[in-house]
C-alpha cells in the first residue's frame, strides 16, 4: 500500500512518501544546499517539499529555474498537478512570453517556473525584483559556472531578498573539486547532500540498469579513408612543427591541446603581428578540421563524413570562407577523399547494430520507448532514416534550435511537441543529440543506446539516467575498436568514479565544518593589496556617484548588462536606433565583439553604423571587445588597421579595446562618470535616427545582401537587368552573362529566389 504525503499545499494522494526524500528536504531546509541525487529518484519532489515548507513558514513567493523550455513546461505541469492552489498562481515564464506580459503577470504568481535567461533579462531591465521570494530552486545546478545566468540571479537574490534560501539540484555536478566548488560558490551553497544508488535508504527505490558495451570493427573502406585523412593531418602537423610550434603527441591529438595552442598564439599575436604566428594559426585551423573529419570517419560513418566534407567544400567556395577551408579543399589527398566518398555505399556497421538492437527491443516489448543518443546532428539524421526502414520502429529526430547549412534546428515548441508524442507513443524511438540529456521526464524509456561514448562524466550520467526510472532499464554503448571511442569510454568511466569519491569527501568535510577548505573559498594569498597610489586612482571611481546609462535591449545577449547592473549605475534598457549605449547627451557608444566587428566589415554594414553614430553624437565611441580581432576571420591585418584608421580619422570616432564583457562594463562606467560627474553632463537622452538611403542605394543594398554578391557585382546586375525585378526573373544562363557572376553564384541566386520559405 502506497503512503502519501499530507500537507495543506499538496493535493491528497498525489505525492508518494519516501523517507529519504523527506530527510534530504529537511536537511536542505536548514541552509542553502546542493543536493546530488541519481536521476529518477525524485529531485523535483525534494524541491516541492522545500518550496511548500518555505511558503508555509515565510510566505512570499518561490521560483523554480530550469535551463530549457521543455523542462520548464514539464516542471510547471507537475506542480499544477500536485499543488493545492489556483493554477493561475503557478506561472510559466519563457522567451515566448513578451517582457510586457511577464511584467503584468509577475505579481500575480505564487510559484513561478522559468528559464534563467528570462529572469536575468528582466532583473537587468529592472522589470522585476526578487525581494519577496522566500526560496529559489536551481534545477540542473551543475550549469552554475562562468557567465551562466544562474550565477547572476543568485547574486541578485541574496542582495535583495528578505529571507533568501536556495536549493540546487543535479544528478552530476562534475568530477573535479574545482567545478563543484565553483557551483557552490556561485549559488552561496552552505551544505552538500549526496545520495548514491548504494545508500541503504535509496536502494529499495532503485531499478536495475543493465549496462553493456559492444565492440565494433572499423570497415576496411573506412579505414582507408581514415588513413588518407591522417596523411593530410601528419603533413599539417609537420608544417606546424617547421613553423616553430609543436604538438606533444601527434598520434593522439587532443582538441583541448589544439584550443590551448590556438589561444596561446592569439595572445602572442596581440603583442607583435609576427607572420610566423599567422602561419601557425592557419595551420592549426586546418588541423582542427582534419582531426574532426577523422573522428567522424572513425565513430560516425560515411554519410556523416560526406555531409561534413560537403559543408567544408561549401565554405571553401564562398567568398567569406576561411583560407584553411580553401587550402584543405584544394589539397590533392582531400580531393581524393571526397571522390572516394561519392563511390562508397557501405555504411559504418554501427548503423546495422542499432537497427537490430532497437528492433529486437520493440519486438519483445512493443510498448517500449527507446532513446538513441548521437553526438552529431548528421548522425542523428542518418540513424533516423535507417530506423525508418524497419517495420516496427517509429523514430523521430530530436535536436537543438540552432540551424546551419542544410540543417534546420527545432524550435522549443517543436521540441515540446515531439516529447509529448514520444511519451504517448506516436513515436517509439527518439534519436537525440545532447539536447535530450537533461531532465526529460519519460518514465517508460526501456533502452538507452549510445551511438558513441562521450568523454564527459556529466553527459554520460545524464544519458544513462533516461532509463531505469520506473522499472529495470538497459544501456548499450557502441565502441569502435582502436579509435577514440575507446578513449572516450574509459575517460567518462574514470571521471564518474572520481566524481563519486570527491562528492563523498566534500560532504564529509562540510559536515566537519571545514567549508572554507572544502569549497576553496579562502582569500587568495597571491592577491596584492592596493598601494597608496592605486587608492588615489580609485578615488576617480567614487562609488557614491551614481551615473545613468541607457542600453539597447539587444545587448542582453552579452553579459555587459549584467556587469553594469552590479555596479553603482542607474541602468535603463530601451530600444535604440543608433548605438548600443548612451552615456550623456553628447556621447553614444557602439559595442562590437571582435567577430561582430569583422563580420560587419565583410557584410558592409560597419561604416553605415559608424556613420550614423558619428552624425547623431558629438562624442561617438566604438568599443571593440575581445582579444582575437586579427584572427577572428583570417582577414589581412592591413585591412583591419585600415578600417580602424578610417573610423578614427574619417568619422572622428574614438576607438577603445577591451578584454571581455566585464572589462567593457568597467570602461562604460568610467566613461559615464567622466561625462556625468567630472564634466557635469547629467542629461542622458536618446536622439538620432538612422539616415535614409536613396532609392539607388536601397536597390544596391538589397542586391548586395545576396550571398557572394559584392557592391560591384550588385551594380553590374542592376545595370544589366535595369531593376531588382529583372534580376529575380532572370534565368541562371542570363545571370551568367553579367560580369563577375559565375555559374556557382548564379546557381545560388536562383536557389535563393526559388526555394520554399520555411519559418
Amino acid at each position: 500500500m502506497i503512503d502519501y504525503i499530507e500537507h495543506p499545499l499538496i493535493k491528497k494522494d498525489t505525492v508518494e512518501k519516501r523517507l529519504y526524500q523527506l530527510n534530504i528536504a529537511g536537511e536542505a531546509l536548514e541552509k542553502s544546499s546542493l543536493v546530488v541525487l541519481p536521476t529518477g529518484l525524485g529531485k523535483t519532489i525534494i524541491a516541492l517539499l522545500v518550496m511548500i515548507t518555505r511558503l508555509s513558514k515565510y510566505g512570499g513567493r518561490v521560483l523554480l529555474l530550469s535551463p530549457t523550455k521543455p523542462l520548464v513546461e514539464q516542471h510547471a505541469l507537475f506542480l499544477k498537478k500536485v499543488l493545492e492552489m489556483d493554477e493561475n498562481e503557478i506561472l510559466t515564464f519563457t522567451g515566448n512570453l513578451s517582457p510586457e506580459n511577464r511584467v503584468k503577470l509577475w505579481d500575480t504568481g505564487t510559484v513561478i517556473v522559468s528559464t534563467p535567461q528570462v529572469i536575468e533579462n528582466d532583473l537587468i531591465a529592472r522589470r522585476v525584483d526578487l525581494t519577496d521570494f522566500s526560496h529559489i530552486t536551481f534545477d540542473e545546478a551543475h550549469r552554475a559556472v562562468g557567465n551562466y545566468a544562474y550565477t547572476y540571479i543568485a547574486e541578485k537574490y541574496f542582495d535583495t531578498a528578505k529571507s533568501p534560501h536556495i536549493l540546487a539540484i543535479t544528478a552530476s555536478p562534475g568530477s573535479s573539486n574545482e567545478k563543484v566548488s565553483q557551483v557552490c560558490e556561485s549559488l552561496r551553497i552552505e551544505s552538500v547532500i549526496v545520495k548514491t544508488e548504494i545508500d541503504p535508504d535509496v536502494v529499495p527505490y532503485i531499478h536495475k540498469k543493465n549496462i553493456e558495451w559492444i565492440n565494433v570493427d572499423l570497415p576496411a573502406d573506412l579505414k582507408r579513408i581514415k588513413d588518407q585523412l591522417e596523411r593530410i593531418l601528419n603533413d599539417r602537423v609537420n608544417r606546424l612543427k617547421s613553423a616553430g610550434f609543436n604538438i606533444s603527441n601527434p598520434k593522439r591529438i587532443s582538441k583541448t591541446e589544439l584550443l590551448n595552442l590556438q589561444k596561446k598564439l592569439q595572445s602572442q599575436l596581440r603583442g607583435y603581428p609576427n607572420p610566423q604566428i599567422y602561419t601557425g594559426l592557419s595551420l592549426l585551423a586546418e588541423i582542427m578540421k582534419v582531426n574532426h573529419a577523422i573522428e567522424v570517419a572513425e565513430t560516425q560513418g560515411i554519410d556523416s563524413l560526406k555531409k561534413y566534407i560537403e559543408r567544408l567544400e561549401n565554405e571553401a567556395g564562398s567568398k567569406s570562407g576561411s583560407k584553411a577551408s580553401k587550402r584543405l579543399c584544394d589539397d590533392l589527398y582531400m580531393r581524393q577523399v571526397s571522390h572516394r566518398l561519392k563511390e562508397f555505399d557501405q555504411e559504418h556497421p554501427k548503423i546495422e547494430i542499432v537497427k537490430n538492437i532497437v528492433s529486437d527491443q520493440l519486438s519483445k516489448k512493443p510498448e517500449s520507448r527507446v532513446i538513441v543518443f548521437t553526438n552529431y546532428r548528421d548522425t542523428a539524421e542518418m540513424v533516423t532514416c535507417a530506423l525508418e526502414e524497419v517495420d516496427n520502429i517509429l523514430p523521430i529526430r530530436f535536436v537543438g534550435q540552432g540551424s546551419k547549412y542544410k540543417d534546420k534546428g527545432l524550435s522549443q515548441k517543436q521540441q515540446v511537441d515531439i516529447i509529448k508524442k514520444f511519451r504517448d507513443g506516436s513515436f517509439n524511438v527518439l534519436v537525440a543529440t545532447s539536447v535530450a540529456e537533461e531532465g526529460l521526464d519519460i518514465p517508460a524509456t526501456d533502452l538507452v543506446l549510445f551511438y558513441e561514448p562521450v568523454p564527459s562524466e556529466i553527459r554520460s550520467i545524464q544519458r544513462k539516467g533516461r532509463t531505469g526510472r520506473k522499472h529495470e532499464g538497459r544501456v548499450v554503448v557502441l565502441v569502435t575498436k582502436g579509435t577514440r571511442d575507446e578513449g572516450y569510454y574509459w575517460s567518462s568511466k574514470n571521471k564518474e568514479l572520481r566524481m563519486q569519491s570527491n562528492m563523498k569527501t566534500l560532504t564529509h568535510d562540510l559536515k566537519k565544518g571545514n567549508n572554507e577548505h572544502a569549497l576553496n573559498l579562502s582569500p587568495d594569498p597571491n592577491k596584492e593589496h592596493l598601494s597608496d597610489s592605486q587608492c588615489e586612482l580609485d578615488e576617480f571611481n567614487n562609488e557614491n556617484d551614481v551615473v545613468r546609462i541607457i542600453a539597447d535591449q539587444r545587448e542582453g545577449r552579452s553579459t555587459v548588462l549584467r556587469s553594469l547592473d552590479m555596479m553603482n549605475i542607474e541602468l535603463e534598457v530601451k530600444t535604440l536606433e543608433i548605438g548600443d549605449y548612451i552615456i550623456s547627451d553628447r556621447c553614444g557608444v557602439e559595442r562590437k565583439d571582435t567577430t561582430d566587428f569583422v563580420n560587419s566589415l565583410l557584410n558592409k554594414t560597419l561604416f553605415e553604423q559608424i556613420s550614423n553614430l558619428s552624425r547623431a553624437y558629438e562624442k561617438p565611441i566604438l568599443i571593440i571587445e575581445g582579444n582575437d580581432l586579427f584572427t577572428a576571420r583570417k582577414i589581412h591585418p592591413s585591412a583591419i588597421h585600415g578600417s580602424l584608421a578610417s573610423i578614427s580619422f574619417d568619422f572622428n570616432v574614438s576607438v577603445f579595446s577591451t578584454r571581455d564583457a566585464e572589462d567593457t562594463a568597467t570602461l562604460l562606467h568610467t566613461l559615464a562618470r567622466r561625462e556625468q560627474v567630472s564634466s557635469n553632463r547629467k542629461n542622458v537622452s536618446m536622439h538620432g535616427k538612422k539616415s535614409f538611403r536613396t532609392l539607388t542605394q536601397q536597390q544596391e543594398y538589397i542586391v548586395s545582401s545576396i550571398p557572394e554578391i559584392g557592391p560591384k557585382a550588385a551594380r553590374n546586375l542592376l545595370l544589366h537587368f535595369g531593376s531588382i525585378e529583372g534580376i529575380v526573373n532572370a534565368t541562371k544562363k542570363e545571370l551568367m552573362d553579367v560580369s563577375l557572376i559565375g555559374p556557382k553564384t548564379a546557381q545560388r541566386i536562383r536557389e535563393l529566389f526559388e526555394s520554399q520559405y520555411k519559418a
